[in-house]
């Protein structure tokens, strides 16, 4: 299946000149999700994943998808204020301004084996941000995967030291 085609391209938003890619479509059509998650999966099966980590919000809906078809636990890194018990913190760069991602400190033991998820790499800042938290509990990054990626961006640049995967990508 082309899962691009079930990709939805709106322009200008949120702002003038940006595109804005919308996998709400992909999402809601059963036999995309299922694709979504076999091909996502197939990528790491056999590596023994301890735990998924998705970010904050979408890359929950496709951690979620992952670890259970990995059998893995679920780890959610989230926005400054919204995890209850106590918690790591990175700070990193916005195109304006500053933003600051947590997780909890007991989420990953020294050691386990983690794949950090999210939908769009774009500027690869949040994703960067994630990794620093995972590798400062000690966990061991086996990957880093994304529904899409921006090619006309530096993400994969930034990440350039990870094992990166996706299943979509846009050159403009």
């Amino acid at each position: 299946m082309n899962l691009k085609k079930k990709i939805r391209n709106i322009p200008d938003f949120p702002q003038k000149g940006i595109i804005f890619r919308d996998i709400a479509p992909l999402l809601e059509d059963k036999e995309a999700l299922q694709d979504m998650a076999r091909k996502l999966a197939e990528k790491f099966r056999g590596q023994k994943i301890d735990k998924v980590v998705g970010i904050d919000a979408r890359g929950f809906i496709l951690a979620g998808i992952l670890a259970d078809r990995l059998g893995a636990g679920m780890v959610m890194v989230r926005k400054k204020g919204k995890l209850p018990s106590k918690t790591e913190s990175e700070e990193f760069d916005l195109e304006y301004g500053k933003a600051v991602l947590e997780i909890h400190k007991d989420s990953i033991q020294p050691g386990e084996k983690v794949l950090l998820v999210d939908d769009v790499l774009a500027t690869g800042g949040t994703m960067a941000a994630a990794a620093k938290l995972v590798e400062r509990l000690k966990g061991k990054i086996i990957g880093v995967a994304f529904l899409i990626i921006l090619d006309y961006l530096p993400g994969r640049e930034r990440l350039k030291d990870y094992n990166l995967f996706s299943l979509v990508s846009y050159q403009k």
